[in-house]
């Protein structure tokens, strides 16, 4: 049981996970949101592609045991028609907030992912996940002395009744995007061509960077046919786009930047997203 002292010093954590700086106070009158405020608030969190930072130090870290059953869990989720893994990575780059996203180790999110659609898809109830983990720690409450956690399952379902993704159905011996061949007509692009990047409204997810929103580049090939990400991400049915290559001079993308050195950076951009420049 924890004590007073113990449940205020995690509440007093958690308020330091809050911004250092303020310039709102919580939930602000509509007065005080210009537009432009009220876009940074709607950004999904991990565009961060771009944004001011500290330098950071790189470690060549060797994954731990549970990082790789993380993976292996979304491995097994996605072949059983569970999720998409744009699904996986709206749920586990996105729907969990910046303050968890810039906080959590990065298979942390996965696994909080992994939680969260089967929840959400009626896999397991919420409760029931709860009282789970509340007995896997009291069986280890002494620590695990150097052993691996042993997998201790009340039972075994049977998977064939599970419901499968749309997708998953259709691409079963063919795979992604080898799929969507031949569903999304003639290119709008050819290679060469100078193209802008449309401004659109974004909302929930994308993975169109804000910090090409705006530029010109070229193509520099035309890739693949698939759905949209803003698409694919929810599992509804959606016509494929064509997905190109593009290419940005860095001084393009960042003000101040020198466009003698001929430095450029490409990003794969679906159709809809372009337009003539």
């Amino acid at each position: 049981m924890s004590t007073a002292a113990e449940r205020a010093a995690q509440l007093e954590l958690v308020a330091r996970l809050r911004s250092a700086f303020p310039e709102l106070p919580d939930a602000p009158p509509p007065d005080l949101l210009d537009h432009r405020r009220l876009i940074a608030y709607l950004k999904p969190v991990h565009d961060v592609g771009g944004e001011p930072d500290v330098p950071m130090t790189y470690r060549n870290k060797q994954y731990e045991l549970w990082e790789h059953m993380t993976y292996v869990m979304c491995e097994v989720l996605a072949w059983r028609g569970i999720w998409l893994s744009e699904e996986r990575r709206r749920i586990g780059n996105v729907d969990v907030g910046r303050t968890q996203y810039l906080g959590l180790p990065y298979y942390g999110r996965w696994l909080l992912a992994v939680a969260r659609v089967l929840v959400e898809k009626h896999h397991i109830g919420l409760t029931e996940l709860s009282e789970r983990m509340a007995e896997v720690k009291a069986r280890h409450a002494d620590g695990l002395a150097g052993k691996s956690l042993a997998a201790m399952p009340k039972c075994q379902g049977d998977g064939s009744a599970v419901k499968r993704n749309e997708h998953h159905l259709r691409a079963v011996g063919k795979g992604d995007p080898q799929l969507y061949a031949g569903e999304a007509g003639e290119p709008r692009f050819r290679v060469g061509d100078a193209v802008v990047v449309r401004e659109l409204p974004v909302i929930f997810y994308t993975r169109t960077p804000e910090y090409v929103r705006g530029a010109t580049g070229e193509i520099v090939s035309v890739a693949y046919e698939s759905p949209a990400a803003e698409d694919e991400t929810w599992d509804r049915p959606a016509r494929p786009e064509w997905f190109y290559v593009v290419r940005f001079s860095m001084s393009e993308l960042w003000y101040g930047y020198p466009a003698i050195t001929g430095d450029a950076v490409q990003t794969e951009i679906p159709e809809h997203w372009l337009q003539p420049a």
